[in-house]
């Protein structure tokens, strides 16, 4: 079964005015346009756009009341500036939370709540700015000491601060982010003299630091983004950021998949509640270095993104030329998005044409979908194998 879908950008203050409408071919609104959803998440379901292909349903999430719940989300999002700090739970730590907040009589929109579902939010960002900028896990502490000596080391509660990152990695970087989100009064000096440093200096640190103070004046995350590592996708780069993970994307367009979920642990940058027993509890702290995602390519004018959960992975779809079409296996209900040119959909019961900007839910039962085209490109989200 095809059904085609659509949805309006949500509004959120970070987003772009631009970005999604010129890769969609769609009319700005004129105000932020910061993710377009698509997906069965209540809090933005796509709309069917022909409810007689689906049962009567008017959006995604009365398909998936019938039709099973669609475990991903994929969205397009577009960055104008930084989101907060944040990381997600695993499997075992969003059920336990979710049941401990359910015994604590919580309401489901309680502000106090960490955990909104059972479910864990592993996610993954496909670039198309150039670049894409994130924050990504924690650095070598060494990395962080150096950086912020270089900033502003002569400082003497900065090199206080500095210095607390000496010693076995995990335990550093655990200590410092508990003490910086604590609400210690001495957390301000340092993280005025890092943004006053940072004003005149060079390098990516100090980018860094004047792009969150402009956002966020005087949020300790300013200097926690200091202990993480500053990324840069370039167009087909995918950056997988798993349980546990700490993170914000700074500024840049992409394709973003994820788990079906609202758990939210946020670590700064953000006027919103920060729990920080709770974000610790939940952090990886081991030092990472970063790269991007490994590009599979299962068939010609295909390059496949899996992660190593079973939520989802990321197809695209590049066909023209001298790849007349391609073909993808189905291992469950998937979402295709068309962002250029003319697509044909081709499955075992059906089809259905895209243009850019269009996009359609497809079922298992249609085994395998061959894209046709002129020229096109087009985004597949499945459940992973």
């Amino acid at each position: 079964m095809f059904v085609r879908i659509g949805n309006t950008p949500r509004d959120y203050a970070w987003g772009s005015t631009t970005a999604i409408a010129q890769l969609l071919g769609t009319t700005p609104s004129g105000a932020p346009e910061a993710e377009l959803w698509l997906g069965a998440h209540p809090g933005s379901p796509a709309r069917i756009l022909d409810p007689e292909d689906a049962g009567g349903a008017a959006d995604l999430a009365h398909w998936s009341e019938t039709a099973g719940r669609l475990p991903y989300l994929l969205k397009v999002l577009a960055a104008a500036g930084p989101l907060s700090l944040q990381a997600h739970p695993s499997s075992a730590q969003a059920r336990a939370g979710f049941e401990r907040e359910n015994a604590e009589g919580l309401a489901p929109d309680s502000p106090e709540r960490n955990y909104k579902d059972p479910f864990h939010k592993p996610e993954m960002i496909f670039a198309l700015s150039d670049p894409f900028d994130a924050l990504c896990g924690f650095r070598e502490p060494a990395d962080s000491r150096a950086a912020l000596e270089r900033l502003a080391g002569g400082d003497p509660a900065v090199a206080a601060f500095a210095a607390t990152l000496d010693g076995d990695p995990q335990q550093a970087l655990r200590r410092a982010t508990e003490w910086l989100l604590g609400g210690a009064p001495e957390v301000a000096a340092v993280v005025d003299a890092v943004v006053e440093a940072a004003r005149t200096a060079d390098g990516v640190d100090a980018d860094t630091v004047r792009m969150l103070a402009e956002a966020f004046p005087g949020d300790p995350g300013i200097v926690l983004a200091l202990l993480l590592n500053r990324v840069a996708l370039r167009p087909g780069d995918a950056l997988y950021l798993p349980a546990g993970n700490i993170h914000a994307y700074l500024r840049g367009l992409g394709v973003e998949l994820m788990a079906a979920s609202d758990n939210v642990l946020r670590g700064g940058l953000t006027p919103k509640r920060i729990d920080v027993p709770e974000l610790v509890s939940v952090l990886d702290f081991r030092p990472l270095a970063v790269t991007p995602m490994v590009r599979e390519r299962p068939a010609p004018g295909v390059e496949e993104f899996v992660p190593d959960v079973p939520d989802f992975r990321l197809m695209r779809v590049e066909v023209g030329g001298d790849v007349p079409s391609a073909t993808v296996d189905l291992p469950g209900t998937a979402i295709a998005l068309c962002t250029a040119g003319d697509v044909e959909l081709r499955g075992a019961t059906g089809s259905v044409r895209l243009s850019r900007g269009e996009a359609a839910v497809v079922t298992a039962d249609e085994g395998t979908l061959t894209v046709y085209a002129g020229a096109g490109t087009l985004f597949v989200a499945t459940p992973n194998r």
